[in-house]
């Protein structure tokens, strides 16, 4: 069998993350002001739909634990998995068959992160070449760009939010079929070595923070990187400007991916990551005090540009932190992301139905985000 390219490699990472991210997570963030025009949904009925989602990525997490899947049969299958979920978003108006379709793209979502991520390292580490790691993160920011650019497209042209449902499960098809061949024709070259198991968590002190400020992390993005678009349709109905929000974000996602993985070496990885969340809970603030489209972009450009970074750090944390037991710890930070990223949506969908609007929401997130930079900046250095 032929060797397969560092780069190829690295392009079906990119691929899956950006079907995973950009349309089994993100696609609804653009969508849901399509569904609140023509199907009647509501900001707080979005709020429970994106906690569905994010319920079904904790699940996804704890599941892969579990399964005995090869990584690249379970890339592949949960590829397909989100496009079937997504496309039978556009055929049916009931909403707890939305909530039951967001829950499945949820679990299918974790999957791919989790096996992608493992196809990916385990190749690039045989090869020599982790440095393009970074390339495979992009993904996640590129697909949430290029649903963004999509939705635009759809808008403009008078498309129903059925459509664009039809439209992204149809995109993610064509992007499986694209990256098929990568994935099934060598799936056990340059394969690692097996995992050695690994023990509990280690609970040290340092453990716990980590565990505590990327959990905080996912609440904290999660608000915005749930209602931005909507919130922008708030103050400019126009989804020429208004729909530039997601794009906005999806960009900053992509771009500070690559900038942290050549710029931020040598800079202590926890003292970026308290940084980042000062930036972030900026961005998060603003819509609050600062009126109009302006506002909404630059929170778009403050959270899109950290919340990637945050999550690449937080993996050296680990490592660092937890050495050999680095798995169980991952693990667990992992959960408390995805629950952070549940009680987000929760937590503005009932400030919204209390009548305390979006700020209120926002406010909540800021706070949390700079209590956990503070915690992190006095948690000290890891060794």
């Amino acid at each position: 069998m032929p060797q397969i390219s560092p780069l190829r490699i690295a392009f079906a990472g990119m691929a899956a993350l950006a079907v995973a991210m950009g349309i089994g997570r993100f696609a609804f963030t653009p969508i849901l002001p399509m569904m609140q025009d023509d199907a009647g949904l509501t900001a707080v009925s979005g709020g429970y739909l994106a906690s569905a989602n994010y319920l079904g990525y904790l699940l996804g997490s704890l599941l892969a634990t579990r399964l005995p899947l090869r990584d690249d049969v379970a890339v592949l299958g949960s590829m397909l998995l989100i496009a079937a979920a997504t496309l039978a978003m556009g055929f049916t108006e009931n909403f707890t068959a939305w909530l039951l379709l967001r829950l499945v793209a949820g679990i299918a979502n974790a999957w791919v992160a989790i096996y992608a991520f493992s196809w990916v390292l385990d190749r690039l580490a045989v090869l020599r070449r982790p440095l393009l790691n970074s390339l495979s993160f992009v993904g996640v920011g590129a697909g949430t760009m290029i649903a963004g650019l999509v939705c635009i497209v759809l808008m403009r042209t008078g498309a129903s939010s059925a459509q664009a449902w039809i439209s992204f499960g149809l995109l993610a098809l064509a992007v499986t079929a694209a990256v098929w061949t990568t994935y099934a024709g060598h799936g056990a070259a340059h394969a690692a070595a097996p995992r050695a198991r690994h023990g509990g968590i280690p609970w040290s002190s340092d453990a716990r923070l980590l565990v505590f400020c990327f959990g905080a992390t996912g609440f904290g993005y999660i608000i915005p990187a749930t209602f931005l678009p909507a919130m922008a349709r708030e103050i400019i109905p126009d989804p020429a400007l208004f729909g530039w929000a997601w794009p906005v974000f999806g960009l900053a996602a992509a771009v500070s991916t690559l900038a942290a993985a050549t710029l931020l070496r040598g800079f202590a990885p926890r003292r970026v990551w308290a940084a980042c969340h000062v930036v972030m809970a900026v961005g998060v603030a603003l819509p609050v005090f600062w009126q109009g489209l302006a506002a909404i972009l630059a929170a778009a450009l403050c959270v899109g540009g950290t919340f990637m970074v945050i999550t690449m750090l937080s993996i050296q944390e680990a490592r660092a932190v937890a050495g050999d037991q680095v798995v169980p710890l991952t693990a667990a930070m992992t959960a408390a992301f995805a629950s952070g990223q549940i009680l987000g949506p929760l937590a503005a969908s009932a400030l919204l139905a209390a009548g305390l609007g979006f700020g209120s929401g926002l406010l909540a997130a800021c706070a949390v985000l700079l209590l956990t930079g503070l915690m992190l900046l006095r948690g000290g250095q890891s060794a």
